[in-house]
């Protein structure tokens, strides 16, 4: 039995060592084969992984914009208004302003016309006191006029006057000269 025993020993060795050799080679040539395709399915599995990740993050993004969008929207909706407050004060104080600058006006225009009125007085005043100069003037003139009357009388009598007396004095020269020539005998 010891034999059987032994037998049976070496046996079981015998096919464990067959089966220890042919698993292990076929399990060598299942991994090689399924190595392969693990990578491939683990690149899959990345790359399924990544859209996944990628579909997740434009959602992210998109709830992320419609969220900015809102906040935008309604400061959009909150600076109109406010805008549209200012612009209703603006245009009240502007309103305001041209009332004011309309009184203003008035007030100017009519101290502008008292004033025009004023001086309109004071220029014919002014008008009225050279119309009485030139009246003076003209009366001046007139005895200017009569001056030079009696002036171009008197020149006219003078220079009878001086030819009188120059030829008066030439004929007394003229008579002395010729009593010296002629001596009264």
């Amino acid at each position: 039995m010891n034999e059987a025993a032994l037998s049976r020993e070496e046996i079981e060795q015998l096919v464990a060592n067959i089966v220890h050799s042919k698993i292990y080679a076929a399990i060598e040539e299942f991994i090689k084969r399924n190595d392969q395709r693990a990578k491939e399915l683990s690149l899959i599995e990345r790359i399924v992984r990544v859209e996944e990740e990628l579909r997740a993050l434009r959602e992210i993004e998109i709830a992320r914009f419609e969220a900015a969008e809102k906040r935008f929207e309604s400061l959009q909706r909150e600076m109109n208004v406010k805008f549209e407050s200012l612009q209703r004060e603006m245009n009240a104080r502007f309103e305001t302003m041209n009332n004011r600058f309309e009184a203003l006006q008035k007030e100017m225009n009519a101290r502008f016309e008292a004033l025009q009125k004023e001086m309109n007085a004071r220029f014919e005043a002014v008008d009225k006191r050279f119309e009485a100069m030139d009246k003076r003037f003209e009366a001046v003139e007139k005895r200017f006029e009569a001056m030079d009357k009696r002036f171009e009388a008197m020149e006219k009598r003078l220079t009878f006057i001086q030819w009188f007396i120059g030829i008066g004095f030439s004929l007394l020269t003229l008579i002395v000269a010729l009593y010296r020539v002629y001596p009264a005998r």
